[in-house]
């Protein structure tokens, strides 16, 4: 190993952050680490990048919407960064996944507790930004859809659409693509509809 190698490993070491060429992680190893990370099948992901202006405006109006929305449906909408942890035994403190969705939704409230969220969120929201898309599109979208998150958002402030998946028999369904002419309505709860226009900051 090279000097620079072993001086690199040192430092994060030191600042108690992770090296994925080390080994794969589990829940508790995540909880020590600084700043903000993901972990997907013991593999971390560094969140640290400055998000944009579009990106938090685009979640802010829709947590304000869901929140309107699910807060008379005895439902809970949480916003990142807010940790979802998935694991394959009833042991969360080994599970090997904690993402921080930008916005979930749980309505069943024995999956909180102090440090988050146990297991499938029944709604979960990504918006999409250039350090991030590419795991939302794959990676999160096939982890939402193993562990049966019923509705997936997948929103880009970009081009300015909203894209819902439906969980059907274990597989997303991609239910309608919408631009900013139109009102978003869920699959799964039909009284929730958002105009599109109102979730994208034009400059």
């Amino acid at each position: 190993m090279r000097v620079i190698d072993v001086l690199y490993t040192e430092v994060k070491e030191f600042m108690n952050m992770p090296d994925a060429n080390l080994r794969k992680y589990t829940y508790e190893d995540y909880e020590q680490w600084e700043g903000r990370w993901e972990l997907i099948q013991g593999i971390p992901y560094n969140m640290t990048p400055a998000l944009s202006t579009k990106h938090q405006y685009a979640v802010g109006e829709l947590y304000g919407h869901l929140r309107a929305f699910f807060s008379s449906r005895g439902c809970h909408v949480f916003v990142a960064p807010f940790d979802v942890r998935f694991s394959e035994t009833d042991d969360y403190s080994q599970a090997d996944t904690v993402v921080q969705p930008d916005i979930s939704v749980f309505c069943h409230r024995k999956q909180l507790d102090q440090s988050g969220a146990k297991g499938a969120p029944s709604l979960t929201v990504e918006v999409l930004s250039p350090s991030t898309a590419v795991k939302d599109r794959n990676k999160k979208f096939k982890l939402y859809e193993k562990y049966g998150v019923k509705e997936y958002w997948i929103v880009d402030p970009v081009h300015e659409t909203v894209e819902i998946y439906n969980l059907q028999e274990g597989n997303y369904h991609l239910g309608e693509v919408y631009g900013t002419e139109q009102i978003l309505q869920s699959i799964h709860w039909e009284e929730l509809q958002i105009p599109i226009e109102s979730l994208f900051l034009s400059f």
